[in-house]
């Protein structure tokens, strides 16, 4: 395989071209010598969805974990924030994982390039639903705290 299949390949699998460099340079920290080693590699944006990251990039037992972890444990006192940390810097691992079976599975059926590719990029991909589940999530909980302090002023 080539350097440019490879990027062709994680650029159909990320389905965002401006995110293609990052993932190619954190993918690239995970395999050694050929040998998948799961390695810290920090994303704002695992940091911040957590489980809900996880399901856009539709790494869904990752992602089923991480809501159980922080369900049954996000309660006691700063496990929720450790959870969050450890997500933050290794979730991007798990995507990672994804695209490796992802690209195993295709290699294993296809034997066109381009029809591998454009595969990838149906199989992979991300969920654009999550974005607007969790815009709405947080227009509830800001919504919640503005009238919490609102509605007292007017009693």
């Amino acid at each position: 395989m080539s350097q440019e299949y490879d990027h062709k390949m994680i650029e159909a699998f990320i389905n965002k071209p401006d995110k293609t460099l990052w993932y190619e340079m954190s993918f690239q920290k995970y395999n050694v010598n050929g040998v998948d080693a799961m390695k810290w590699n920090w994303s704002w944006w695992a940091f911040a969805g957590g489980f809900l990251f996880l399901l856009y990039r539709k790494q869904y037992l990752p992602a089923l974990g991480v809501f159980i972890a922080s369900m049954t444990l996000g309660m006691i006192p700063f496990v929720g924030l450790i959870i969050a940390i450890l997500v933050g810097g290794y979730g991007t691992f798990f995507i990672y994982k994804g695209y490796k079976k992802k690209l195993h599975e295709i290699q294993s059926n296809i034997e066109d390039e381009a029809l591998e590719i454009q595969t990838m990029r149906e199989v992979g991909g991300y969920h654009q639903w999550v974005v607007w589940i969790y815009a709405l999530f947080i227009g509830v909980i800001f919504s919640g705290i503005f009238f919490a302090i609102l509605i007292p002023k007017f009693m």
